[in-house]
Order: C-alpha cells, then sequence, then structure tokens
C-alpha cells in the first residue's frame, strides 16, 4: 500500500482519487532555459510526501536540488548549475562548475588533488602521462537517459531512472557509469544503485567519492554530525574544535577535513548524518561500507559557502598519490565491474531524530572490527 496525506491507499483506489498520477506523485523531464545551465536536461521527482529532488541529467545523473516540505536540505553554491560545455576539468577547475547539490559523484579514475601521472598502462607512446584535476572528470560528463518513469509492485509504487555515462579517450581510460535512481511513493528517500564497468582493453586506475552537500536550514547553528566512529583525523594544521557541532556562518573561514573509519552494521551499512534538533530535521545517508571503506565531513562554516559535505570514499582524503604511495590505488581490468549502493533520506521530528541516532550509537557499540564486512 502507499501512503499519502495520512492515508494507505492501493493503486485501484488511488486512481480513483486523481486523473493521472502526477496529481499525486510522479517524476518529469524538464530542461532549463536560461543562464550557464541553459539546455541542461533535469528529471523532477515528487515523492507525494513532500521529498521533491531532481536528477541532474546532463551532469554525471548527479542530484541536485532536493527538499522535504519546504524546507532545503541540500547547499547548492554560488556557480549554479552549470551545463558540461562549460566544464573545466584540470587542475582546480572543478570549483567554477561546482554547484553543490545533494550528490555530486567525484572520479572514475581520479579522486580529490589532482596533478601530474604516469601512463604507462595505456602503453602508448604518444602520451606518456596523464594530468588529472580536482575530483576527476565524471562530475561533468552528460548522461545518456536509458528510461524513467513508475513502476508498480502490487499496490507499491516505485519512481525510478536510469542513466549511463561514459567516461573514455583515446589512448586512456574507457569507463562507463550504470545508474538507477529510486525511491518508494510516500517515503523521503532515494536510492542510488551504481555499476562502474571498465569498457576498455587496458588496467585502470579507479577511484569514487560521493560529496553529499547538506546546507542551510538542515545546517546550522547547534547542527550536529551523528557517525559511528572515533574522532575523525584532521587532514590539516586547525586549532582544535569540536567539528561535529556547527557554528553560525563565520567570516573569512577556511574550509576544513576529518577523515573517519567508521563502523558498520553486521550486514556492512554504515549510517551517517547531519542534524539540526531545533528544527526537528535532518539528512541521513546509508552506504556499504565494505565497498567504501573510507569517510571524510568536509566542513565549510563561511559565510556564503556554508556547507557540511558526508563523504563516502574509496580512498583516504590524501588523494591518488597517497594512495599509490600506501598501495591503496586500486585498478580494474578490462571487463571488471564495480558496485556501489547510497541512500540518502530525510529525518522529520525528535523521534526520527532520535531513532537514527540510536542506530548510529548501537553501531559504536560494538566491538572493533565486528562489522566491517
Amino acid at each position: 500500500m502507499t501512503l499519502l496525506h495520512g492515508s494507505q491507499l492501493g493503486r485501484a483506489n488511488l486512481m480513483r482519487r486523481v486523473g493521472r498520477l502526477e496529481q499525486a506523485f510522479g517524476v518529469r523531464l524538464v530542461t532549463l532555459g536560461d543562464g550557464i545551465g541553459r539546455g541542461v536536461r533535469l528529471l523532477e521527482f515528487d515523492s507525494g510526501s513532500g521529498f521533491h529532488f531532481e536528477v541532474v541529467v546532463d551532469r554525471c545523473f548527479d542530484v541536485g536540488a532536493c527538499s522535504f516540505k519546504g524546507n532545503s536540505l541540500t547547499w547548492l553554491s554560488c556557480a549554479e548549475v552549470v551545463g558540461p560545455w562549460y566544464s573545466e576539468p584540470l587542475r582546480l577547475g572543478w570549483f567554477r562548475t561546482w554547484g553543490g547539490g545533494m550528490v555530486v559523484t567525484c572520479g572514475l579514475d581520479h579522486t580529490l588533488l589532482g596533478g601530474v601521472d604516469s601512463a604507462e598502462n595505456f602503453h602508448m607512446d604518444v602520451q606518456p602521462e596523464i594530468e588529472y584535476g580536482l575530483m576527476g572528470r565524471i562530475g561533468m560528463l552528460p548522461a545518456r537517459l536509458v528510461s524513467y518513469g513508475e513502476e508498480w509492485h502490487g499496490d507499491e509504487c516505485v519512481l525510478y531512472a536510469e542513466g549511463v555515462v561514459r567516461q573514455a579517450a583515446v589512448f586512456a581510460e574507457a569507463l562507463e557509469l550504470h545508474r538507477r535512481i529510486e525511491l518508494t511513493v510516500g517515503t523521503s528517500a532515494f536510492r542510488i544503485s551504481d555499476r562502474v564497468v571498465n569498457v576498455g582493453y587496458e588496467s585502470t586506475s579507479h577511484m569514487l567519492l560521493y560529496h553529499v552537500n547538506i546546507g542551510y536550514p538542515v545546517l546550522d547553528q547547534g547542527s550536529r554530525l551523528l557517525i559511528p566512529a572515533p574522532p575523525g583525523v584532521p587532514t590539516g594544521d586547525w586549532p582544535p574544535v569540536d567539528y561535529r557541532v556547527m557554528t553560525a556562518p563565520q567570516p573569512h573561514c577556511s574550509e576544513q577535513c576529518y577523515e573517519h573509519t567508521v563502523s558498520a552494521e553486521p550486514d556492512g551499512t554504515a549510517p551517517v548524518a547531519l542534524v539540526n534538533d531545533a528544527l526537528g530535521l535532518g539528512v541521513y545517508q546509508l552506504y556499504d561500507r565494505k565497498a567504501m571503506p573510507f569517510h571524510t565531513l568536509w566542513r565549510m562554516m563561511g559565510e556564503g559557502t556554508y556547507a557540511v559535505a558526508l563523504e563516502p570514499t574509496t580512498n583516504r582524503d590524501a588523494g591518488r598519490f597517497d594512495a599509490k604511495e600506501r598501495g591503496e590505488l586500486q585498478w580494474m581490468e578490462p571487463g571488471e565491474e564495480r558496485l556501489y549502493h547510497l541512500e540518502v533520506g530525510a529525518l522529520e521530528g525528535p523521534g526520527e531524530i532520535s531513532a537514527f541516532a540510536d542506530r548510529v550509537n548501537a553501531v559504536g557499540l560494538q566491538p572493533p572490527g565486528a562489522a566491517t564486512a
């Protein structure tokens, strides 16, 4: 049954009450018509619960704006939604096209700070080296829209969208991201299922990071991080602060990052959230700890750029070259696939926030190493 407006409705009873499904919920394709985002396709999801989000088809099939009952859940940057034709993939050009949004995908062969690395694995004398920019190329590549719409499973309806993003070059990597995003009607969460495939004929490095960006009003003075991990390791030389409790926006503020060793539930699921107790609203994420063994909190308390990102990732925050030195850089052989899963949703009211905090605390009470599979 589907829960809408406090009532449990089967498919037949729902259709008696509406002219078409969009009256109650749905997903539709639209195109931006102005400014730097002109021509960018969006899929707008309406869950029927007050939970809305958009899939930016032409930006890696990522999730952009997201709200719950009129409250924004995500951080949207001053860069706006930028069309992929304005991509600046090298050095720090990513900052000029990073529009924020609920989920920004980084990878597929590189994440974090860039630089020049050997390309000997591609066996081409014409290109002995490759330059990598901040956070990789995948986030600025448009997807091929495979399908979208609704699926009925008895009296339960699921809204979905599927797309494929190809990151490839002659004499370099050939990788594909096959993505499905779905939500169950009447709920306030979406699920991302990703399949990364090496469709080329050479070994290719692989890194993936989900930049899950949360902003005002969930983020505000007193908002707190819930994470089943010991104190995070700062990745820079910053004054000691209680980084799990957020401040009001600060003038002339610098970003901070904290790397966590996250524990997981018995099935491997890691629960993390940012909650605003005063507002009674939070954003949570669930992800596969085995597929993404590292997690970074990006904390930016600056004026204007006021955001927190919860970042499950395949690698430490130090990035590609640190991973190579440690022997942790992953490689994908021709035809090899990797699977990833991420759920992001809203927490409403003291009851849901408390229940999620209990879930996080229960993981934290497990013996070390008990839930890392």
